[in-house]
């Protein structure tokens, strides 16, 4: 199995990539840059862009998995949704199953979330609202690792230092809920 990871510092973050890779068995290869929007990964003309476009026309993948800015969904909602359908349908023509890496609000007392003037529950409910209308519209796969950050960040701390970032044991989590929705996916086609 085949799976490209398209992203930014979320999807890099703590070897997220190798994780899945050992929770699978298969082939993990990412496509991240820092801050870099789905968008991006759509535009040949962009460095990222251009590898982006060239693995998906000419290697052979069983799942690619789509991850936004951080608060791109909620921020810029038109790109943010434009990207996804193009995308799942560039990744379907392609013979590969999308999948959503649904992200997480920033932690409820960190600096990010202050200096935008954003409530917690707030930002939570925006990102689970676009990443799920976003599967629904196009028919792919979600890993909704926002709403497990959600339900377990009072009893867990799955943040880095600076509130935004998942520490180890928050990349451990997304690499688990990515790899639950990817074989559950691979037990329905039995």
């Amino acid at each position: 199995m085949r799976i490209l990871m398209l992203g930014n510092s979320f999807t890099a973050a703590n070897n997220l990539p190798r994780k899945l890779a050992e929770l699978t068995g298969g082939e993990v290869v990412s496509h991240t840059r820092g801050g870099a929007r789905l968008s991006e990964h759509r535009n040949p003309d962009t460095k990222l862009g251009e590898r982006t476009q060239a693995a998906l026309a000419h290697e052979k993948w069983d799942y690619v998995v789509l991850q936004e800015m951080s608060h791109g969904p909620i921020t810029a909602p038109k790109s943010f949704f434009s990207s996804v359908e193009q995308l799942c349908r560039q990744i379907r023509e392609q013979g590969a199953v999308p999948v959503l890496y649904a992200t997480w609000a920033y932690r409820k007392d960190s600096a990010k979330l202050r200096v935008k003037g954003w409530d917690y529950d707030e930002m939570a409910r925006g990102l689970s609202e676009a990443y799920h209308k976003a599967a629904r519209e196009n028919h792919a796969l979600i890993a909704d690792v926002g709403q497990r950050f959600y339900e377990l960040s009072e009893t867990q701390d799955l943040y880095a230092g600076d509130g935004v970032h998942p520490n180890e044991r928050g990349a451990r989590l997304a690499a688990k809920t990515i790899a639950a929705a990817i074989q559950n996916d691979k037990e329905n086609l039995l």
